[in-house]
């Protein structure tokens, strides 16, 4: 019954006119002063005056939630009109149209009920002083009657339950945008977070994607170009391809298992790659070809214990530096690796020479690198960072993804082609970080 009023307000208001009229009807034609103190209804006779004036106040009402001021100024006007009209007569006179007066109350009610408070207030102040002075003036009963504070308590009451009604609507609305907003602010929130962690996924698969199979590719076309004049390098060259993919497996395995776990992840059986682990590091990209002199400090030496995350993230920017100097360089490059402490921050360079003379590529064939020089540092000068041509052999992830590692611990990387030919990798990373800064997906 309440969905099916709320779709049709205006045969509401249609009903509440007419359960109004008969209400002063009745009211116009009943005596509230009978024998003993009772009310006696149909004792007096309803005058055409009061009947007509009734009709035009009541059918007012229809317009009420159309338009509300307008409604109680005209019931209003009708009920002094009324009340001043009767008071030459007899004080029964006087009680039938005081009775007029309910139509103005429910005008009054749906004016406080959607206007604003201080609109709200002033009507009902204008109506409940119009309305009483005028039947205390020109009433036939004395001022002090309680017909006259009648009209007083119930014009007031009406404009204190429009504001009551209204100020809870507006509760309950604040309350259900809140709780909109909330929502919406939850599923923002998840949104992020899985934009972060399907971005982290990415950059931890690439890095260990990316550094496994170069060497691979590298050991492979070796082995290729050498199986028939020297079988016993292209033996060492297959042993290397077998460690790095079985390396790759290994970390690819680990991976997976954490993504795959459906609860809390579980404390990794093995440690996460560091600086301690630098040593393998080089000498598997030695194995490839690869000249690496390395500039750094020993256990317990110049730099102090590195958090994890500072440490693994030394060890990912070394590792991306050197697979692209050994893509994009290719054998013969020389590269220097130098990390040390400066200040409270922890420095990491990584600089090649770009001077690989052949490059061994996915089908055996060797190029003169000296053709690709335009895929580095040459062609990189042009870009804002030179970071593109290098970016463009790999898809555009490794230099973004040492970005973003360092971004994450409030450090910066800077990366860029050198003047004389060759490629520099500068990160620097603060010793004691505060909480990871989070990070916006590219």
């Amino acid at each position: 019954m309440r969905e099916r009023l709320r779709a049709h307000p205006y045969a509401v208001d249609a009903l509440i006119a007419a359960g109004s009229l008969c209400c002063i009807l009745l009211g116009a034609a009943t005596e509230p002063h009978g024998p003993g103190g009772q009310p006696r209804f149909a004792e007096r006779d309803v005058t055409a005056t009061t009947a007509l004036l009734a009709l035009l106040s009541c059918g007012m009402l229809t317009l009420r939630r159309r338009a509300p001021m307008p409604v109680l100024l005209v019931t209003s006007l009708v009920s002094v009109i009324a009340l001043v009209a009767g008071s030459p007569g007899p004080a029964a006179s006087s009680d039938r149209q005081a009775s007029l007066v309910v139509a103005p109350v429910i005008a009054l009610y749906t004016v406080t009920n959607t206007t604003d408070r201080r609109t709200g207030w002033r009507a009902g102040a204008l109506t409940v002083g119009v309305l009483t002075a005028t039947a205390m003036a020109f009433g036939a009963r004395p001022w002090y009657a309680q017909e006259n504070l009648g009209i007083l308590a119930w014009t007031a009451l009406a404009a204190a339950v429009g504001e009551a009604v209204r100020n809870r609507r507006a509760f309950v609305h604040a309350i259900k945008e809140r709780a909109e907003r909330a929502e919406r602010t939850r599923e923002e929130e998840a949104r992020r977070r899985v934009a972060e962690e399907r971005m982290r996924i990415a950059r931890e698969l690439h890095d260990v994607v990316a550094h496994h199979i170069a060497l691979v590719n590298v050991q492979a076309g070796v082995a290729s170009h050498v199986m028939d004049q020297r079988p016993d390098q292209a033996k060492q060259a297959l042993a290397h391809v077998r460690d790095a993919s079985r390396h790759a497996l290994a970390e690819l395995q680990t991976t997976v298992g954490l993504l795959r776990q459906s609860g809390e992840s579980t404390a990794p059986t093995e440690p996460a790659p560091g600086l301690e682990v630098l040593d393998e590091l080089v000498e598997g990209f030695r194995h490839a070809g690869l000249s690496v002199t390395v500039a750094a400090p020993g256990p317990g030496q110049e730099l102090p214990a590195l958090s994890s995350a500072v440490d693994l993230t030394a060890y990912r920017v070394v590792q991306e530096a050197l697979t692209n100097v050994q893509k994009h360089a290719g054998r013969g490059a020389h590269a220097e690796v130098c990390i040390r402490r400066d200040g409270g921050a922890l420095d990491i360079r990584v600089v090649d020479d770009g001077a690989g003379t052949t490059h061994v590529f996915d089908d055996g064939d060797e190029r003169s690198n000296r053709n690709d020089r335009g895929d580095r540092g040459e062609a990189g000068a042009g870009t804002a960072d030179g970071l593109g041509p290098r970016e463009g052999e790999s898809g555009g992830h490794g230099l973004v993804g040492m970005r973003e590692r360092a971004a994450a611990l409030h450090g910066v990387c800077e990366t860029g082609p050198l003047p004389g030919g060759g490629f520099r990798v500068h990160v620097r990373l603060p010793l004691e970080t505060t909480a990871p800064r989070e990070e916006t997906p590219a």
